[in-house]
Parts: C-alpha cells; sequence; structure tokens
C-alpha cells in the first residue's frame, strides 16, 4: 500500500528505484520529472493466471510538472511463473509498454494494445490530469501570492515544528497534514521590537509560514522567536493561529 502522505519526490524516487529498465527512460524526461509538483497512481489493467502462476499489473503514474504540463508514466509489475519475485519495469508510453507486455507473456502487441484501450477507456487520461490541473486552473493561494516557492516545503514544515519549544506547539495532526505541502512563503508580520524585560533587552519577532497542500488549500504556522528567557538565549515558539502568537507575546513580555 502506498503512503497517503508520501511526497511527490519520495513517490518518483521509488518508483524509479525499483524499476530495472528506468536507465532507458530519456535523460530530458527525467529532468523535467523533477519539477513534479503532484501526482495521481491508479491501477490501469490487472492478470493473474492461477494456473501458471504468472501474474501482472500496469499502473498509471501522471505527475503535474511546476510549468502546468503533465506527463504519464506506465509502471509494469510482473512475475511470469511461481516462486519468481515480482519485478517492475517503466516506460514513457502504452505503446512501449504493450511490446514489453508481449515480450514477456508472448502475447501478440496489437492484443496487448485493444486490452490497454478497452480498460477504463473512458478514464484516460482526462480524470487524473484534471484533478491535478485544479492545483492551476483554480484559484489558489499559490497563485494570488506569487512569492510562493515551490521547493522542499514539507521538509522546511518539518524543520519549523522541530525546533518549536513551547509546550502547545501543533501537534502530529498539523504535522502529518503539513507533509502534503509543494509550497510555501515566509512573511515578517511583526518586526524586531525591543522591550525592557527584568532590566535588559529583549527582542520579539514574529513570521508567517504559509504553505500551499496538494489539495489546494493554504495553511500557517506561526513563529514567535524571542529572547524573553531567564538566560537571554534565543527561542523559537510555533502557533496554529497569529491570535495565539500574539497571546503568547502579549504573556511574556506585554508587546503590543
Amino acid at each position: 500500500m502506498s503512503d497517503p502522505y508520501e511526497t511527490t519526490e519520495a513517490h518518483l524516487e521509488r518508483l524509479l528505484g525499483r524499476a530495472l529498465n528506468s536507465f532507458d527512460l530519456p535523460d530530458r524526461l527525467v529532468e523535467r520529472l523533477g519539477t513534479a509538483l503532484a501526482h495521481s497512481s491508479s491501477l490501469h489493467t490487472t492478470r493473474h493466471s492461477p494456473a501458471a502462476g504468472s501474474w501482472r499489473e500496469i499502473r498509471r503514474h501522471v505527475y503535474l510538472l511546476s510549468d502546468g504540463e503533465s506527463v504519464t508514466l506506465w509502471e509494469l509489475a510482473h512475475r511470469r511463473e511461481s516462486g519468481l519475485s515480482i519485478r517492475f519495469e517503466v516506460f514513457a508510453s502504452k505503446a512501449e509498454t504493450c511490446l514489453a507486455v508481449a515480450r514477456l507473456f508472448g502475447e501478440a502487441p496489437s492484443q496487448v494494445a485493444r486490452d490497454l484501450t478497452e480498460v477504463r477507456a473512458e478514464a484516460e487520461p482526462e480524470s487524473d490530469i484534471a484533478v491535478l490541473s485544479a492545483l492551476f486552473t483554480n484559484p489558489t493561494p499559490a497563485q494570488r501570492h506569487r512569492e510562493y516557492a515551490v521547493e522542499e516545503s514539507a521538509d522546511h514544515a518539518r524543520r519549523v515544528l522541530r525546533r518549536a519549544e513551547n509546550p502547545d506547539r501543533p501537534g502530529e495532526s498539523v504535522a502529518l497534514l503539513l507533509r502534503s505541502a509543494y509550497a510555501h512563503r515566509i512573511t515578517q508580520a511583526f518586526g524586531t521590537r525591543q522591550c525592557l524585560l527584568d532590566g535588559r533587552d529583549a527582542g520579539f519577532s514574529l513570521y508567517e509560514h504559509a504553505f500551499v497542500l496538494l489539495d489546494g488549500g493554504e495553511f500557517s504556522l506561526w513563529e514567535v522567536e524571542h529572547t524573553a528567557t531567564p538566560d537571554g538565549r534565543h527561542m523559537c515558539e510555533v502557533y496554529e493561529t497569529e491570535a495565539a502568537a500574539r497571546g503568547a507575546m502579549e504573556l511574556r513580555a506585554r508587546v503590543r
């Protein structure tokens, strides 16, 4: 079973890593796949022959790229007789997949092609692409705010949550949600302000870390950076809402 929180980068790495023939994919195609923002995987056909012990499945993996275009990879998982391990191959077109099946199982390429065309033909390929393209065709927060950066946003979210020292920091449910982040932006919502605390200066700053999720939604973490600690060291606190973050600053140093 695939991990529902698996990032597109991790999914692609796993797919190409287990394919015996991934080196046959065009270099330009692999480079383009490196810009994938989202993906959708579906079982296209399956055929089992218990008597012979043979088995094969063909899966279609659709990737939405940063330029708004999509790329499809076809994955063939197969075992030709009982006792053999499952082998994986990946192809850039349905035609190449048909030829591979015909070669491995001794079937006529034309018959394999007909099977692939007839099964789920009504969903070829608009359904998956439509879901992924909605990230670009709908007015998502990422489109309204051009400063969003499409990069390792899920890792950025993990780092923000990991450095939070406040006991009431966001929990596991937020961490799981942000594993689907594919773009983010950082905005200073409250500039550094100094205040006198116990006879010494303490500085406070507030940052919004806004993330765009695969479903097109937006989620923000609010990070307070301050030196209002007993020894004056730098400390980070993270909250789910701006109100909670500002309330924490006010509580610590009456910052308004």
